[in-house]
């Protein structure tokens, strides 16, 4: 009771969340805080709350679905497409889809399922890049890695990928209408060959077109990728290089000027003393002349001479980083600019390890890949732009405070 009514005399001016002792006793929280968001392992542990979000999903499918809603909501997905595009632009951002399982686990739905959702978020997503103007986009469809998943779920995801590849890559659907063309990097020979048929029948639909391009890594590590590189640099400097076609070489003239000496040397009869010489001014002069300027046969030696068949081969010390560079995957894109990974998980898993340098922005979000969409991913543009235009100051603080959209490592 004494506690009580302590708590009732107690000022109003007490802030959130501040210790008083009152009465003798500790009273922490008076004014309980303000609730955080459920992170996703908070809600994939709380089956109330994965019920919660599964019906307020439904219910905003429901309303966006009506005419004037869906009208209104395009017309602004519009005006928010056209009003960041008139910034910079990324021209290469690279995407990893991650958590299709965890969503269908979440939502008690089929894991074939999830990664059909995932596909149409994709979808989704490459038409907002390429209305915004990105050159290139790369996908992480599938890792190495994901064939010690079962043989069932492998090849579920293979077919659906075949299914949706051939959508995408028709004649009048998103690529064409945007003039993207598709490219597979990856190991090719770890592809089954009805999936080997479809992805060279995209490639070869979309090879005209040449406003954009769509990078689909599968199947692919990052790894793989550096060590392919590798070899095919080992590979052009093992490549003798091409022996340049000259008129006349050094060795030909060589056995030309022996093989005249030693015949005029045989066929020539010894010289008789003329019984009247005329003396000649000069004439010592002139032979001694002469005979320097004559080619013996042992003067020229093989040695001297280069041997133009022997092959000549590139310098090891010419490799640098770009020779490596052209030989990845992605050789001839532009620099990867921004790289986004969904489903909270704050790590890379071995994708385009190589292309991630010092000017790439990484961001990690707290959603599902079939949950991204344009609300996750324009206030991660906007802070690009932002770090594009303002930067970090050179000697440690900031220019400017930035706009806090998402993690950035």
């Amino acid at each position: 009771m004494k506690l009580l009514a302590s708590l009732c005399e107690a000022e109003p001016s007490m802030r959130w969340g501040e210790s008083r002792n009152v009465g003798g006793a500790t009273v922490d929280d008076v004014a309980p805080r303000p609730r955080r968001p459920a992170t996703i392992r908070q809600r994939l542990q709380d089956p109330s709350a994965n019920m919660t979000s599964m019906h307020l999903n439904q219910l905003r499918k429901w309303v966006y679905s009506s005419p004037p809603v869906e009208y209104g909501m395009n017309q602004l997905r519009e005006l928010l497409i056209g009003a960041v595009s008139q910034g910079p632009v990324p021209q290469h951002i690279a995407f990893v889809m991650d958590g299709n399982r965890r969503f269908a686990r979440s939502h008690k739905i089929e894991t074939a399922e999830g990664h059909n959702l995932g596909f149409e978020s994709l979808a989704k997503i490459l038409e907002v890049c390429y209305k915004l103007g990105v050159k290139v986009i790369t996908v992480y469809a599938f890792s190495i890695e994901n064939f010690k998943r079962s043989k069932y779920e492998v090849d579920a995801l293979m077919d659906l990928f075949k299914v949706k590849l051939a959508q995408i890559s028709q004649h009048g659907e998103l690529l064409d209408q945007y003039g993207a063309s598709v490219r597979i990097l990856g190991q090719r020979d770890l592809i089954r060959p009805d999936i080997l048929e479809a992805c060279n029948n995209a490639v070869e639909v979309t090879r005209g077109n040449g406003d954009a391009i769509l990078n689909i890594c599968f199947p692919y590590t990052s790894r793989d990728e550096i060590t392919t590189a590798i070899r095919s640099t080992v590979d052009e400097l093992s490549t003798p290089l091409p022996t340049p076609k000259r008129p006349f070489s050094e060795r030909r003239i060589a056995q030309k000027l022996r093989s005249r000496n030693l015949t005029s040397t045989s066929s020539s009869p010894p010289r008789q003393a003329s019984p009247t010489r005329v003396e000649v001014p000069g004439a010592e002069l002139d032979d001694s002349i002469s005979s320097s300027a004559t080619l013996h046969p042992d003067s020229v030696t093989s040695s001297d001479v280069p041997n133009p068949d022997e092959p000549s081969y590139p310098d090891p010390e010419s490799i640098t980083a770009a020779t490596v560079e052209s030989h990845l995957f992605t050789a001839g894109n532009p620099p990867l600019d921004l790289l986004i990974r969904t489903s909270g998980v704050n790590r890379l898993s071995d994708f385009m390890l190589w292309q991630c340098h010092e000017d790439t922005q990484l961001r990690f979000l707290d959603c599902y890949w079939p949950e991204f969409s344009l609300r996750h991913f324009l206030p991660v543009l906007i802070e690009w732009q932002w770090q594009r235009k303002y930067g970090d100051d050179k000697e440690g603080g900031a220019v400017k405070s930035r706009p806090k959209s998402a993690k950035m490592y």
